[in-house]
């Protein structure tokens, strides 16, 4: 038998393109992802007085004598906003707050499909700091969490930062907190494919943005060294002689500290040099391709990693890096191997910091995360094009969950005490009952089958 040819650069460019043109056909036949539908048995109208007035009366009043009733009587403990104005939506950039709405809602579907959290799309017409922190302050009473999504920085820091003093409740920047925790698994198994130490390589951070400089805290609290470091931003290297980021230090803090702790060989130019002789490179920078040249990546260290994870186009298509010599490619797209994204952090991690009523999300709780997805992948085997669980390995989703939930316990920010076999069996019930549900609806015609193409 005659082995199957390998695709060529056309076929391969053509296969990365088909999502895009497959969202174009069908978000007009579905006019858009997500529903609401009620929970609570209907048999007949005189349940409505049960469900609505004069019965809910009831509850109304045991939770004005006791606010905590609220996630007894309400759907309020399962219930997150995503919050967006829509100033810097996966690659596309500042695009709106109506234009963003296609992807809260995906992001709610995962949540729902993934965790069974129910998760509302939120986009707010300000690209104020000030009114975005007043309008999810406003918005607390009603919900459980709130997870922030495609907000431009320096801005998204400062979001964040405010509502985590303030508000009562969990709140979440994914492409901060959640990119991070994905980079941090993923790194701790690609490192073991080659044979590599985390305490001991050289990286370099492609992309100053919300997800790198997440990354880097997490990173260099996770045992990496910052001055083996390496980062990198529109103008160039980040070292600390780059004056232009000193003179913005109070609205970026956070880039300042990196050019003071980083780069302790000080190296300057852009990010050719930086490249040269790292171990790995960990992008989150503008939509490519043709950010990160292939002659770049084959200056890198021998069994070199490459996480390419703009979206929608990586900063180098994963067949070039791996011509030019990485060994382990990744990516934030589900169409290649090794998909990088953080779709396989929060549906977990939102679900067992809800069920144990976290009060916020701590950096311990993304550690704990992280090395629960690089343990689950490694437990079945991994390799050059397999170091992350995939998305349709759905016990990956609860485990999250328990390592989230014994986390925020751990950390003293939990309000509600389960041990991990609890958390992990009440987390795979709701999933299954959130995938249970759609398949069901499929299957009664509810939910249409899409037309061909």
């Amino acid at each position: 038998m005659k082995p199957t040819p390998a695709p060529g650069t056309d076929e391969l460019l053509a296969r990365a393109t088909k999502p895009a043109e497959e969202a174009l056909r069908l978000h007009p036949f579905y006019r858009g992802k997500m529903q609401v539908m009620p929970k609570c048995a209907i048999r007949g109208l005189s349940d409505l007085a049960i469900w609505y007035s004069p019965g809910v009366a009831a509850p109304c009043r045991a939770i004005q004598a006791d606010p905590e009733q609220v996630y007894v009587h309400t759907n309020k403990g399962n219930s997150i906003a995503i919050v967006t104005d829509g100033t810097r939506v996966l690659g596309l950039g500042d695009i709106g707050p109506e234009a963003s709405l296609p992807v809260m809602e995906g992001k709610a579907m995962l949540f729902k499909y993934l965790g069974g959290v129910d998760a509302v799309p939120i986009c707010l017409a300000t690209k104020d700091p000030d009114e975005l922190v007043r309008a999810v302050k406003l918005l607390e009473p009603a919900f459980g969490a709130i997870n922030l999504e495609d907000i431009a920085q320096p801005k998204c820091f400062r979001v964040l930062d405010a509502l985590r003093r303030e508000l009562r409740i969990p709140v979440w920047h994914d492409d901060q907190q959640g990119t991070a925790t994905c980079l941090l698994a993923g790194l701790l198994n690609a490192l073991k494919v080659v044979g590599k130490d985390l305490g001991r390589a050289r990286i370099v951070m492609v992309g100053m943005g919300a997800a790198n400089v997440a990354g880097y805290r997490l990173l260099t609290a996770s045992g990496v060294e910052p001055g083996a470091i390496v980062a990198c931003d529109r103008t160039g290297i980040l070292h600390r002689g780059r004056h232009d980021i000193e003179a913005e230090r109070a609205r970026f803090p956070d880039k300042w500290r990196v050019c003071r702790e980083s780069n302790a060989d000080n190296l300057v130019g852009g990010i050719a040099d930086a490249l040269r002789g790292a171990d790995v490179c960990a992008a989150f920078s503008a939509s490519g391709p043709g950010i990160i040249k292939p002659e770049w990546v084959g200056g890198m260290a021998r069994d070199a990693i490459v996480f390419a994870c703009a979206n929608p186009v990586p900063e180098i298509w994963p067949w070039e890096a791996r011509a030019a010599g990485a060994r382990v490619v990744a990516t934030g797209r589900g169409d290649f191997p090794n998909q990088l994204n953080n779709s396989l952090v929060f549906p977990g991690l939102f679900r067992g910091a809800l069920d144990v009523r976290a009060r916020t999300i701590t950096d311990g709780m993304a550690r704990s995360v992280a090395r629960e997805l690089a343990r689950f992948a490694e437990a079945r085997s991994i390799h050059d094009e397999d170091i992350l669980p995939r998305m349709d390995e759905w016990d990956v989703f609860p485990r999250v969950a328990a390592a989230a939930g014994v986390a925020a316990q751990e950390d003293g920010v939990a309000l509600v005490s389960k041990d991990w076999k609890r958390l992990y069996a009440d987390a795979t019930r709701t999933m299954r009952e959130a995938r249970e549900a759609v398949a069901l609806l499929m299957r009664e015609g509810l939910i249409p089958s899409p037309p061909s193409a």
